[in-house]
């Protein structure tokens, strides 16, 4: 389950940037898979640097993608099994793509000081009465917790933003006018290419949060 990456780099090389520079990685996790994009330079004008795509888990296993359905609309001690092999992969395979931007950015002079992660919700799943619907928000919150622990095990920062929130006031996220954050954000899909999608958007505004962590 190789991560699938774009790297670009449009800014005049980096003979031109003092070493070090910073970056940031955004993640938007979503069940059994993230999506990546690193920024990097000043928070006021960041650079698109690269976007990843990772599988977590088998994307076509649905036990191992969706282990809590297991545990609860089958055999509970087996679902809790695939519970802890399904973190344990997703953590490992999370670790892994983190790395590899990690790589990335100090062979381009830039250094990754933090990663946001953006998620669907932020609601208890033990506060969900119906099973099947808590299922899934144990789920999320399964791979929430297995790509913070990959961001940690990397030595990063993080924080955790739910996507409504920043993407009804995204400019309330990075701290600049609407006018500048939407040119901004044509451009970086202009870089990383198509298809731009909604998660896509989400992890470059995660990204540029991160270039204000400290």
């Amino acid at each position: 389950m190789s991560p699938r990456l774009r790297n670009r780099n449009t800014q005049g090389g980096s003979r031109n940037r003092p070493k070090g520079e910073p970056a940031g990685i955004g993640f938007r996790v979503r069940t059994g898979n993230a999506t990546a994009v690193m920024l990097g330079g000043p928070a006021a004008s960041p650079r698109f640097l690269a976007r990843l795509y990772t599988p977590l888990v088998d994307m076509d296993d649905p036990e191992a993608r969706q282990p809590y359905h297991v545990v609860t609309e089958q055999d509970e001690e087996r679902g809790m099994r695939l519970v802890r092999q399904t973190l344990k992969t997703a953590t490992a395979n999370a670790a892994r793509a983190t790395r590899g931007l990690i790589n990335r950015a100090r062979n381009s002079d830039y250094e990754v000081r933090a990663a946001v992660l953006v998620v669907g919700s932020d609601t208890n799943p033990a506060s969900i009465r119906q099973p099947h619907v808590r299922a899934h928000a144990l789920e999320g919150r399964l791979y929430r917790e297995a790509v913070e622990g990959a961001v940690s095990r990397c030595g990063l920062a993080s924080r955790i933003l739910v996507e409504r929130d920043a993407l009804e006031t995204p400019e309330e996220a990075v701290g600049i006018p609407r006018a500048e954050l939407k040119a901004a954000l044509k451009t970086f899909a202009k870089e990383a290419g198509r298809p731009w999608r909604s998660q896509d958007k989400a992890a470059a505004l995660a990204a540029w949060v991160a270039l204000n962590l400290r």
